[in-house]
């Protein structure tokens, strides 16, 4: 697999900690550069912190050298933003379009199972799955935050690993069209990710649209998980929802009700 430039700081290169299984199915040629814009994806949707930003030239030139494919074009659209935004501007729209916009969450599980028992679940299956691979994320992250995923699928290759990708292909496709809304240049990385999965299904669009309509399953009882967070957006997978207040105690002659 092609490594990221020496000179990009080593606290945002990828951590590989296993050996790349090679697909049958592609050249070792296909296997390296799908691995190599996996990795890109990785590194780009990461908070654009000080490291990260003063790598932005040396990206930019990786990127650059990609060979064509539809992925390869997104990506320059989005490097060419991004080496001319000012730093502070960068966090501040990283922070507006992923931590504040609910449909834009990175935190792939939530999209599949909502504020529910199963998403805990879900992410333990996922960690598991790492851990078989012989990975370690190092705790810094859930183990469905989509640069963590697409970090496992680089390393392990298009059958398990891009499995949780396929897997979580309806809440990639909702976050791509909230980035297509609010005019983000983001867009163009989950446009790129997208043109290196299966195309969408008639049942996977239906589903889509109904999720981005209703929002994610919710198990929380007598409370409006959207009404506190905008109209059309549903809350993140880390927001306080209080309890239902319970109901009054009171005497009778019967006893306390």
């Amino acid at each position: 697999m092609s490594p990221l430039p020496a000179t990009v700081p080593t606290i945002v290169r990828t951590r590989i900690r296993a050996t790349v299984r090679r697909p049958s199915r592609l050249s070792p040629q296909e296997t390296e550069d799908r691995a190599l814009l996996l990795r890109l994806l990785s590194l780009l949707l990461q908070y654009p912190d000080s490291e990260l930003a003063s790598a932005r030239a040396e990206l930019e030139g990786t990127v650059r050298a990609l060979n064509p494919s539809p992925a390869a074009e997104h990506l320059t659209r989005f490097v060419a933003w991004f080496t001319t935004q000012d730093p502070e501007a960068l966090e501040r729209h990283y922070v507006e379009v992923f931590d504040l916009r609910r449909k834009s969450s990175l935190y792939l599980t939530y999209y599949l199972h909502g504020d529910t028992r199963r998403r805990g679940m879900a992410l333990l299956t996922l960690a598991r799955r790492y851990q078989a691979a012989g990975w370690d994320i190092d705790g810094g992250e859930l183990p469905d935050h989509l640069p963590v995923v697409l970090e496992f699928a680089a390393l392990t290759g298009t059958g398990a690993g891009e499995a949780p990708l396929r897997q979580h292909r309806r809440g990639l496709d909702l976050i791509h069209q909230a980035l297509k809304a609010a005019d983000s240049p983001y867009r163009h990385l989950l446009a790129a990710l997208l043109t290196l999965l299966p195309p969408p299904t008639k049942a996977d669009e239906r589903a889509v649209a109904k999720l981005a309509a209703e929002g994610p399953p919710n198990e929380e009882v007598g409370l409006d998980p959207y009404g506190a967070y905008g109209h059309g957006e549903f809350a993140p997978p880390d927001a306080f929802v209080p309890p239902v207040p319970a109901p009054p105690t009171y005497r009778t002659e019967e006893g306390l009700r």
